[in-house]
């Protein structure tokens, strides 16, 4: 699995595994992550590139991030009601977790814009969990999607869909 982080996080969690320019193994992809620095819980915010699917999750401790990334995947893949044995499959495919640095430029917006929405929604709900923030983010409308199905939610949902046709 190739996660591509921002310089910031790269710097946070220092000792993850580099990217050597082989491509991901996944089904969804490459994923895009950056650092959310919140008080007092600093978190992850991931994004796939593919349907530019978010999730959340805590930086600490920082020395397990990495190993954590594929199960909270797999965790907000359930959430969006991917059947199991694409969930049971990617979580195979994310136990390799390698950082290298962004490259899509669209998606870093989509993952700032994101982050400001995030901290917005935190504070009009603080007793929301992770996952419900990002299934919130995930019902929101992106302009890479627009000729599509607008909402990472929904494209989450049509991937799955288009992959799950027998030929």
């Amino acid at each position: 699995m190739i996660v591509r982080a921002t310089k910031k996080l790269r710097q946070r969690l220092g000792s993850a595994t580099p990217y050597d320019g082989e491509p991901s193994a996944t089904l969804l992809g490459e994923w895009y992550a950056t650092l959310l620095p919140w008080r007092p819980q600093q978190l992850i915010l991931l994004v796939n590139e593919e349907t530019l699917l978010p999730v959340l999750m805590p930086v600490a401790p920082g020395a397990t991030a990495p190993a954590r990334i594929g199960p909270e995947i797999a965790a907000a893949l359930a959430t969006h009601q991917a059947p199991a044995s694409v969930i049971d499959s990617e979580l195979s495919q994310m136990r390799d977790c390698r950082f290298g640095p962004t490259a899509n430029r669209s998606v870093v917006g989509i993952m700032n814009e994101f982050a400001y929405l995030a901290d917005v929604y935190r504070h009009s709900d603080p007793s929301r969990s992770l996952t419900e923030l990002g299934a919130k983010l995930a019902e929101t409308p992106c302009s890479p999607l627009y000729r599509r199905h607008v909402r990472p939610a929904r494209e989450l949902k049509a991937f799955l869909q288009l992959i799950q046709r027998p030929e």
